[in-house]
């Protein structure tokens, strides 16, 4: 299918420079072309040149821009211009090495600038990302019926082999449907039963679920994950959880089949977190944490929970829960290979915020009782970000149901208020150093030790809020302690 979209051209960045280039024989490709169908703005440009061999491109970009070639056989290569990274390829095609392997690795691509543009897009993973914009004439090249796909609103494969040739995008089909806002074709569920995701370097997976979190629905890429089997192939220990019920009353939410299993509830608290995400305008690596936390925060709910009689019923309880997830969320991340994010510590965040994603709830719960202490020990696990787990309580609280959060609930609000009102975010570092008590006449040594770390628990449970304070109530510690007002 060929069609004329010059009224799309003014649209791609850069598009002049590539044409004075390369006249007619150039194309943009994939997302780029699906985004300019759906009205959306142009993040990508990925573009095919046809009839140049790769040395010839090279050539004539080099005087504009620098240039990284991604491979020489697979003939593509990333040009640094205006500003950004635009990728460029001669046509391709590509085949399994073996038929036993799915490694990424085991491919033998053929690279041929005379190839047609038509085999190079029927190699694509989906229909929607397998058309072609001539940049010269504004000609769509449309082979398989994408154009099509993006008015139904569906995801169909390319081929029957395209899981067989990239196991990846089976999780890509999830992304895709959580970005899009898609349906998938029932055909890909079939032949998602057959792929083996052993062979995939976790990178690459952990790439896609990075991408994921930074969709406005991430969940529905997790829901998509389970009649895909990548719940129960890649990620066993959330599997699991499609299984286990939570109390009916407690957890009124189900799934589509009416069961009340941890899942739905799972699937929600990721929902709320990505609304509140967006609310507070997180940056990226603690968006990352927070979505996270919410994918985990009940993982060990089918080790933790019993019945019990409460209130004149049976009770679905999971206490401990909190803690034995913890556990599993160091697991988990050291399987998916996540330790930093920009220099953040992604990891840890996410373990500590699984540990403590109950500790807001009963912060509120107690809170004619309460003090300062609690809300300073609880920024002072999370480094200052408390404000992750009051979003991720928020979260949890608000995934029975209920409509889609706009902004905190009162009771987040409230815990927020409280936090500020008592500087939680300065009180995670002791105002009082080793060299504060030796400049005091104070020893080195374990007795000195003991008087600084007795003196940090004052401070965080706002008994003093300077140095100066601190200073003064250093002898009285130490008589307390040892019987004296200096060791």
């Amino acid at each position: 299918m060929r069609e004329d979209l010059k009224n799309l051209l003014p649209k791609i960045p850069h598009r002049e420079f590539f044409v004075s280039l390369f006249g007619g024989d150039v194309f943009l490709v994939g997302g780029g072309v699906r985004d300019l169908l759906l009205g959306k703005e142009l993040k990508e440009i990925d573009l095919i040149v046809l009839h140049h061999p790769i040395e010839e491109i090279v050539e004539k970009l080099k005087p504009h821009g620098k240039i990284s070639l991604v491979g020489k056989s697979f003939a593509v290569l990333k040009f640094h211009y205006g500003g950004g990274i635009i990728e460029i390829s001669i046509p391709r095609k590509e085949r399994r090495a073996s038929p036993d392997s799915w490694s990424h690795k085991n491919f033998l691509v053929q690279a041929d600038p005379e190839l047609p543009l038509e085999e190079d897009l029927r190699r694509r993973d989906f229909t929607v990302n397998s058309m072609a914009l001539n940049l010269l004439t504004g000609e769509l090249v449309d082979p398989l019926g994408g154009r099509e796909d993006l008015r139904r609103r569906i995801l169909r494969m390319t081929n029957p082999r395209a899981f067989a040739d990239d196991p990846l995008r089976v999780i890509r089909a999830a992304r895709f449907a959580a970005k899009l806002s898609f349906k998938i074709d029932p055909e890909i569920y079939e032949k998602a039963k057959g792929v083996e995701f052993s062979e995939l370097p976790r990178e690459r997976i952990l790439e896609e679920i990075f991408k994921i979190n930074l969709t406005e629905h991430p969940e529905k890429a997790w829901e998509e994950f389970l009649p895909l089997t990548v719940l129960e192939k890649v990620f066993p220990c959330l599997y699991r959880l499609t299984f286990w019920i939570q109390d009916g009353v407690f957890h009124p939410e189900t799934d589509p089949f009416g069961n009340h299993t941890v899942w739905p509830h799972v699937l929600l608290t990721i929902m709320q977190a990505a609304r509140l995400a967006g609310a507070f305008s997180l940056e990226e690596p603690q968006r990352h944490a927070l979505l996270f936390a919410a994918l985990l925060h009940d993982v060990e709910k089918p080790s933790c929970s019993r019945w019990e009689w409460r209130e004149g019923r049976m009770v679905v309880r999971s206490m401990g829960h909190d803690v034995e997830g913890e556990k599993t969320a160091e697991e988990f991340c050291q399987r998916l290979g996540i330790y930093t994010y920009r220099g953040y510590p992604l990891r840890e965040r996410i373990v500590k915020l699984v540990r403590v994603h109950h500790r807001p709830s009963e912060i509120y719960n107690n809170r004619e009782e309460v003090t300062r202490r609690a809300f300073n020990r609880l920024a002072k696990e999370l480094d200052g970000e408390y404000i992750l787990a009051v979003l991720l309580d928020a979260a949890d609280r608000n995934a029975r149901g209920q409509a889609p959060l706009q902004d905190l609930d009162e009771v987040g609000k409230w815990l927020l208020e409280k936090f500020r009102e008592f500087n939680a975010d300065q009180a995670i570092k002791p105002l009082i150093m080793g060299r504060d008590l030796i400049a005091l006449g104070f020893k080195p040594g374990p007795k000195m030790g003991k008087i600084l770390r007795r003196l940090y628990e004052l401070q965080l449970d706002g008994v003093f809020t300077t140095r100066e304070e601190g200073l003064r109530l250093a002898p009285r510690v130490s008589k307390e302690l040892f019987g004296k007002e200096r060791v």
